[in-house]
């Protein structure tokens, strides 16, 4: 059985004193959630904070973006090296909102994830469509290409390595949900994606879902059974309402 995973992703959100009660919060709560893995990804500014916090603790942290470069002249980067000097686990790759206001292509996405890999780091690799897309039907064929394009790079093995992340883009922030079902139909086709190409691979690797999951709709979204958890954006910055997310994935 594939192991829950519920990860936090802060984005350009915080400070150093509203993480610190929000970790304390955390920590004093995670002890009844026992059968997920649960990890919060922080700007990088808050990794060292974070790292001091969480250290020795059940949760693990991450970062949210990474350079294909392992080092040199390259301002403002952040190298995966650098990101496990601070002891990070995950690190996000190719969130929507890195391809759109940073126009990262598919092919500089699939880059990124194998030098996270090369690192030691466990990528969490986001696809997903926009909503005109949803609306010309075109869901699918989005999905496989970016899906695709880190296969064709990394292999199929090394990409099971990793975490995949459906994030319907219409749905990040804007408090619309997919349905469950429109949710599993899409990861459903996902780990069929996969299986083309290994079906242990597929059988294996958790996906996510990232479209505006809270205490309210996780357990319903996270009872598919093509769902392993959720990559959470506005609910993991309040402690109680990611707690709630958590305990609705501890199976």
């Amino acid at each position: 059985m594939r192991q829950p995973l519920v990860a936090g992703n802060w984005k350009m959100n915080g400070s150093r004193a509203s993480i610190a009660e929000l970790l304390d919060g955390l920590k004093a709560g995670i002890g009844n959630v026992r059968t997920v893995e649960v990890a919060l990804c922080a700007p990088a500014i808050y990794i060292p904070d974070t790292q001091v916090q969480l250290d020795g603790s059940a949760i693990k942290w991450g970062g949210q973006d990474v350079s294909v470069h392992a080092a040199g002249a390259y301002t403002g980067e952040i190298a995966a090296a650098m990101l496990t000097d601070f002891g990070c686990h995950f690190v996000i790759i190719g969130h929507s909102e890195r391809r759109a206001y940073h126009s990262e292509s598919d092919a500089l996405v699939a880059e990124k994830f194998a030098a996270s890999r090369e690192a030691g780091l466990v990528p969490i690799l986001c696809v997903g469509e926009t909503l005109e897309e949803r609306e010309q039907g075109v869901t699918e064929q989005v999905v496989a290409r970016q899906l695709d394009a880190v296969i064709a790079h990394c292999g199929i093995d090394t990409v099971g390595e990793g975490v995949v992340a459906y994030e319907p883009v219409w749905a990040i922030g804007t408090g619309k949900t997919a349905t469950p079902e429109q949710a599993q139909e899409v990861h459903a086709f996902i780990r069929g994606r996969l299986a083309a190409n290994s079906q242990t691979v597929a059988e294996g690797l958790r996906i996510l879902y990232g479209g505006s999951m809270n205490p309210k709709n996780a357990a319903e979204l996270m009872a598919q059974p093509d769902i392993d958890g959720g990559l959470i954006g506005g609910a993991s910055l309040k402690a109680a309402d990611f707690l709630a997310v958590c305990a609705a994935a501890n199976r």
